[in-house]
């Protein structure tokens, strides 16, 4: 184990059981170790991802400013 992972969970180790399980179940799906079943995409979010593919191929990707203003409209 790295130092890094070590530390994130003696992290981990601090917070409620539940919190803790919803942890390990991210890093189950991460690895690729999880039981779960892919989730089927909507026809919308289908659309979306096409959407941005199409237009990531095509070189069209947010400003600075744009990704910025996305950061603070969710407080980050």
């Amino acid at each position: 184990m790295t130092k890094l992972l070590d530390q994130a969970v003696a992290a981990a180790r601090n917070l409620p059981p539940d919190e803790q399980d919803e942890i390990a179940h991210f890093v189950f799906r991460l690895a690729g170790a999880d039981d779960e079943p892919p989730v089927p995409l909507t026809p919308e979010e289908h659309a979306a991802i096409t959407s941005s593919k199409t237009a990531a191929s095509g070189g069209e990707f947010a400003t600075e400013e744009e990704v910025r203003a996305v950061w603070a409209k969710h407080g980050l």
